[in-house]
C-alpha cells in the first residue's frame, strides 16, 4: 500500500470565525486534497483586519503555532505548501532546510505586485523564496512571466496553475429564482461585485460608472458584497454614496459561497474593476455560474477573459468601465455570447483538474 502523502500548509489567509470567506481559495484546495486521500495540516492567519496592534497580534501568533509545528511534527511532513511568498514562504523554508520537506510556493499575485515592491529587503527575501522552492505556482500567465524574467526561476520548476472553480457550487440556477430568494427586485438589472472591499478593487471607479450609467436607466440597481479590511474605506465609501446622491447601491459583508453563487446567479451582470489581479477567481466563479463578466484588462483577469469570454475594460477608468457595463447590460446576444463562452472557461478550470496537477507536483522529482 503506498504511502499518505503528508503536507503542511501555511498561509496568510484562511477562513475563521470572524470571516468565513477570508482566503476561501486556500481551504478550498486543502478541502480538496483531503479528499483525494492527503493528509493536511494547516497554519494560518485567520483574521482579515489590517488595524496595527491585531495585525501584531495575529501574525506573532502565526510565527508560534508555525514554531510549533516545525519542532513538534515538523519532520512528518513530505510537502511544506506556503501560500503567498512573503512572508509565508520565510517560515516554510525552515522545514525545507531542518527536515528536507519539499518546497513549494503559491504566488497570488499581491505577492509580486505588492509587497516585493515594497522595498529592496522584501525583494530580495521574496528571489530568495522563489530560488530556494522545489515548486514554484502562478496562479495566473502575467504572474507567471514575472517570475520568470524577474526572478529567473527556471521553467522547470515554475507551474501556471489557478486554484479552480467548484462547478458543484458555482453552477447556473434560474434568474428570477435566484432573485427571489435573496429578495431583490425582478424588475432591476442587478450589477453585482464580490469582493474586498477595498480601493485596489476599483470601487471608486464602479461607482462613478454605475451613477453614470444610473442617470440614463434608472432599472439597474448594484450589490457590493465583502470583506471590509480598512474601515476607513468603508467609512468613504459611504460618504461618496450619500455625497454625491448615488441611489440603489446595496452594500453586504462577506457571504458564503452558495449564497455568493446566488447572487452571481442573479446578477445580469458581474463586474470585477480591480487594479490588480493574479489570476480573478472570482470572475471564473461567476462565469460558472452562467452570468457574463464586466473585468478590467489586468493582470491574469486579462488573460481569462479575452478572446471573447467576457467583457474587458480599462483599469482605473470609470469611462472605459461605464461603456463595458453598457454594452453587456443592454445588448442581450452579447451577453448570451459571454455566458456560454464563459461556462468553457469554467469547464477547462475545474477544481478536480486543478487539484490532480497539483498532487502530481507534490509528488514529482522525489520519493514521496
Amino acid at each position: 500500500m503506498p504511502k499518505k502523502l503528508r503536507v503542511l500548509v501555511l498561509s496568510n489567509m484562511y477562513p475563521g470565525p470572524q470571516q468565513a470567506t477570508f482566503g476561501i481559495f486556500v481551504k478550498n484546495q486543502v478541502d480538496a486534497l483531503r479528499s483525494k486521500g492527503v493528509e493536511v495540516d494547516v497554519v494560518a492567519v485567520n483574521d482579515p483586519s489590517m488595524a496595527k496592534p491585531r495585525v501584531i497580534k495575529k501574525y506573532s501568533l502565526w510565527v508560534m503555532k508555525t514554531m510549533a509545528a516545525l519542532l513538534l511534527k515538523g519532520r512528518k511532513y513530505d510537502v511544506v505548501h506556503a501560500h503567498y511568498i512573503f512572508p509565508t514562504g520565510m517560515l516554510a523554508r525552515l522545514f525545507k532546510k531542518l527536515f528536507k520537506a519539499k518546497l513549494v510556493v503559491t504566488s497570488h499575485g499581491g505577492d509580486i505586485e505588492r509587497m516585493a515592491k515594497k522595498n529592496e529587503k522584501t525583494r530580495e527575501y521574496t528571489k530568495q523564496i522563489l530560488q530556494e522552492s522545489d515548486e514554484v505556482i502562478a496562479v495566473g500567465h502575467k504572474l507567471y512571466e514575472q517570475i520568470l524574467n524577474e526572478y529567473h526561476v527556471p521553467e522547470s520548476k515554475l507551474t501556471l496553475l489557478n486554484m479552480g472553480v467548484n462547478r458543484e457550487i458555482f453552477k447556473p440556477v434560474d434568474k428570477e429564482a435566484a432573485k427571489k430568494q435573496l429578495k431583490m427586485d425582478s424588475d432591476r438589472k442587478a450589477i453585482v461585485f464580490i469582493g474586498n472591499l477595498i480601493k485596489e478593487k476599483g470601487i471608486l471607479e464602479l461607482l462613478t460608472a454605475y451613477k453614470a450609467i444610473k442617470a440614463s436607466d434608472p432599472s439597474v440597481s448594484l450589490y457590493l458584497i465583502g470583506n471590509e479590511k480598512k474601515t476607513e474605506f468603508k467609512a468613504e465609501l459611504l460618504a461618496t454614496i450619500k455625497e454625491q446622491g448615488i441611489q440603489d447601491v446595496t452594500i453586504r459583508p462577506a457571504v458564503s459561497q452558495p449564497e455568493a453563487a446566488q447572487y452571481m446567479s442573479a446578477a445580469d451582470v458581474f463586474v470585477l474593476p480591480s487594479h490588480l489581479e493574479g489570476f480573478g477567481l472570482v470572475a471564473l466563479e461567476a462565469m460558472s455560474c452562467g452570468t457574463p463578466v464586466v473585468g478590467s484588462r489586468v493582470g491574469g483577469l486579462e488573460y481569462l477573459l479575452e478572446g471573447g469570454y467576457g467583457e474587458l475594460v480599462e483599469p482605473k477608468s470609470p469611462d472605459s468601465l461605464k461603456e463595458g457595463l453598457k454594452k453587456v447590460l443592454e445588448d442581450n446576444e452579447l451577453a448570451e455570447t459571454y455566458i456560454k463562452a464563459g461556462s468553457k472557461r469554467a469547464e477547462e478550470f475545474d477544481q478536480e483538474k486543478v487539484i490532480s496537477t497539483l498532487i502530481q507536483l507534490y509528488e514529482r522529482r522525489g520519493d514521496l
